[in-house]
């Protein structure tokens, strides 16, 4: 199996889990694969906690030869798995340490007792849906899974965003801040401010406000084909554009344009695990 290689990213906050941890990342290595292991995972293991990795080799880049990605930790683990991946096709499968999980297939006791399963990819392929961002002075990653947040700084006063689709207006959202969200990522913050949740394959966007001042701006879903430009103005200086928790600072008045990336996420499954169940195991809609 030396064609298979496994780069792996974890969380490090992964006290409780290590043993387990490397547990997983050994067996791979047994069983004849690569095992590529992001620096600061390898380093909390090794140098933190002191275990050895015989065989696994240190890595700062997502390697250009990889099969698949494991995303060791919870959600937010795995969009900064995308981010490291940035484009390369390899999916990537979500083993859970954390706690909702939405984005996960299986836990890490699974992950170990189904090694056999990884080896052999044995999983549904789902193909998710990215979003594609351009604004001047944009730092890092310019695309995200989940969400596109634009919002007021933390101290200043309530923000304006003019949202149009394919230079039709929409409405002018006057709110702390304004959620765009892909169906992967209405499950997250979408979800906390109140808009829909969306089954995973739909073609669609949903745009929905923080605290808006105007009780009829509700959450809208809107075709995901187009092109959505969002002017951002309000009475402080500048707002934060925040990708998947990912933060920059912009100066008000700037143009925030947003597209469906060519790219899709393939994120990995159990074949009996499909998007109703996981609604019901993680919002308890069947209690």
């Amino acid at each position: 199996m030396s064609d298979l290689k496994f780069a792996v990213y974890g969380s490090r906050r992964q006290n409780d889990n290590v043993d387990n941890l490397r547990r997983l990342i050994i067996s791979l290595a047994i069983e004849g694969a690569q095992v590529a292991v992001h620096e600061k995972l390898y380093d909390y293991l090794t140098c933190d906690m002191q275990l050895l990795l015989p065989g696994v080799e240190r890595v700062v880049n997502f390697p250009d030869d990889a099969t698949m990605a494991i995303s060791v930790g919870g959600d937010g683990t795995f969009l900064r798995t995308v981010a490291w991946k940035n484009n390369h096709g390899a999916p990537i499968l979500g083993v859970n340490t954390g706690h909702l999980g939405f984005l996960t297939a299986i836990n890490l006791d699974e992950a170990i007792k189904d090694i056999d399963k990884i080896l052999a990819c044995d999983f549904r392929r789902d193909h998710a849906t990215m979003l594609q961002v351009v604004a001047p002075d944009l730092k890092g990653s310019h695309f995200a899974l989940n969400e596109v947040v634009v919002a007021k700084e933390d101290s200043s006063s309530m923000i304006s965003v003019h949202a149009s689709l394919n230079d039709r207006s929409i409405a002018t959202y006057r709110a702390d801040g304004l959620v765009v969200a892909t169906p992967t990522g209405s499950t997250a913050y979408n979800l906390s401010v109140g808009g829909p949740i969306i089954e995973p394959a739909a073609p669609v966007w949903v745009l929905s406000p923080i605290a808006a001042h105007s009780l009829t701006l509700r959450p809208l879903v809107v075709c995901d084909n187009g092109e959505l430009k969002l002017n951002v103005e309000g009475r402080g200086s500048r707002f934060r554009l925040v990708l998947d928790g990912r933060q920059t600072s912009l100066p008000l008045g700037t143009q925030v344009i947003i597209k469906k990336r060519k790219e899709s996420v393939v994120i990995l499954q159990r074949h009996d695990r499909d998007f109703t169940r996981i609604i019901g195991e993680k919002l308890l809609f069947n209690e």
